[in-house]
C-alpha cells in the first residue's frame, strides 16, 4: 500500500492492513479503502487516495482537460473541507469525521472515520418517504448552519453540474428554450437574497443509514460550494423519486423541507418568511439548471421525464 506510511504518520498507529476495496474513484482516479489500524482511536478507517491517472477512462467518454482539471479541483475543494469547515457540523448533519489530509504532489489522501462502524451501515437503492425525511433533515440542517457563509476555499459556486463547468455538456446539448434560457436560470439561481453552501452531490448513494433509519450521514464533498439550498433539494429528491412519486409528493416534501430550516434558524436574524418565498420560487429553477446538464452529459437520461419538463416549462414561464 503506497499510502500506509502516511497514514501511520496521520494517526501515530503502529501498523495498518488494507481490509478491502471499497471502491474506485469516478474515472480512475484513485481509490476507497476500508483499513485496519493498531494502536489507533478505532480499529478502522476509511482511506480516500486520490491518484490522477495519466489517461483518464470516463464511463461516458468525457475525458477532455477541463474535465480532468475540473476533478483535480474537486479534491482540492475535498481536502479544503475537512480541513477547514467541518468543525460547524453537528449531528443533526452528520458526516465522517476527518483524522487527517495530505498531498504528496498531486496525489492526494483523506483518512475518514468508518461510518459502518460508527453504525451508518446501511445503504439504500430504493427509499421510504420516513427516510427522505431524514434525508431532507439533514439537508435543512447543513443549509442552516451555512448560511450566508462565504465558501472560502470551496467551489465559489456549487455542485457538479454548475453551467461555468460543463461548458462540454453545454456544447452539445441540442437547440431548446432551456439552452436558451440557460445562462438566465444559472444567474436566477447565484443572485439569490439568502445563499448557503452546498453540498453539490446530494444523491441517495451518498446518503448512509443506521439500523433504524432515524438516523443519516453523508460522504462525498467534493462539490460542496455556494449556492441556493435548493439545488440540493431537487437534485435529492430526483436521484430517489420517481416521475409520479415527485408529483405526488412535492408539497409534503417541501412542506417538512422548510418545516426543519426555520426549526434550525430560529435563533438567526434572518426573515424566514422571506427566505421560504425565495427559495419555494428557485425550486423550479434548481431543476431546469439540472435538466440542462443532463441534456448535453445523456439526453436519454431517465431523469429526464414528464414531471423534470413540468419543472423547466415552469421557469421557463418565470423567466418569459
Amino acid at each position: 500500500m503506497i499510502y500506509s506510511n502516511v497514514v501511520l504518520e496521520l494517526t501515530k498507529a503502529t501498523a495498518i492492513e488494507e481490509l478491502e476495496i471499497i471502491q474506485s474513484l469516478w474515472s480512475g482516479y484513485g481509490k476507497i479503502a476500508r483499513v485496519k489500524l493498531d494502536n489507533f482511536q478505532r480499529k478502522t478507517a476509511i482511506v480516500k487516495h486520490i491518484v490522477p491517472p495519466s489517461n483518464s477512462n470516463h464511463p461516458r467518454g468525457w475525458n477532455t482537460d477541463k474535465s480532468h482539471q475540473r476533478k483535480l479541483r474537486s479534491y482540492i475543494v475535498e481536502t479544503n473541507w475537512y480541513k477547514n469547515w467541518t468543525f460547524k457540523i453537528n449531528e443533526k448533519c452528520r458526516i465522517p469525521e476527518c483524522y487527517g489530509v495530505a498531498s504528496t504532489g498531486i496525489n492526494q489522501i483523506i483518512l475518514l472515520e468508518d461510518l459502518d462502524a460508527s453504525g451508518f451501515d446501511q445503504r439504500k437503492l430504493t427509499i421510504s418517504l420516513t427516510e427522505i425525511k431524514s434525508c431532507l433533515t439533514w439537508l435543512a440542517h447543513f443549509h442552516a448552519i451555512h448560511m450566508d457563509k462565504a465558501p472560502n476555499g470551496l467551489w465559489p459556486i456549487g455542485t457538479y453540474w454548475h453551467l461555468e463547468t460543463r461548458p462540454d455538456e453545454f456544447k452539445v446539448m441540442a437547440k431548446s428554450s432551456l439552452k436558451q434560457a440557460a445562462n438566465q436560470i444559472d444567474e436566477i439561481l447565484n443572485q439569490c437574497k439568502f445563499m448557503t453552501i452546498v453540498h453539490g452531490d446530494a444523491k441517495l448513494a451518498n446518503f448512509c443509514f443506521s439500523a433504524d433509519e432515524s438516523k443519516v450521514a453523508v460522504l462525498d464533498f467534493q462539490y460542496v460550494g455556494g449556492g441556493c439550498g435548493m439545488k440540493d433539494v431537487a437534485y435529492f429528491l430526483g436521484s430517489c423519486l420517481s416521475e409520479n412519486e415527485c408529483e405526488n409528493t412535492e408539497i409534503e416534501l417541501l412542506d417538512f423541507y422548510f418545516e426543519q430550516l426555520r426549526a434550525a434558524l430560529q435563533d438567526c436574524l434572518i426573515n424566514l418568511d422571506e427566505l421560504e418565498q425565495e427559495w419555494r420560487h428557485m425550486y423550479p429553477f434548481a431543476w431546469a439548471d439540472f435538466n440542462r446538464f443532463l441534456m448535453g452529459w445523456m439526453p436519454n437520461h431517465q431523469k429526464l421525464h414528464g414531471y423534470s419538463e413540468k419543472m423547466v416549462q415552469k421557469a421557463l414561464k418565470e423567466i418569459n
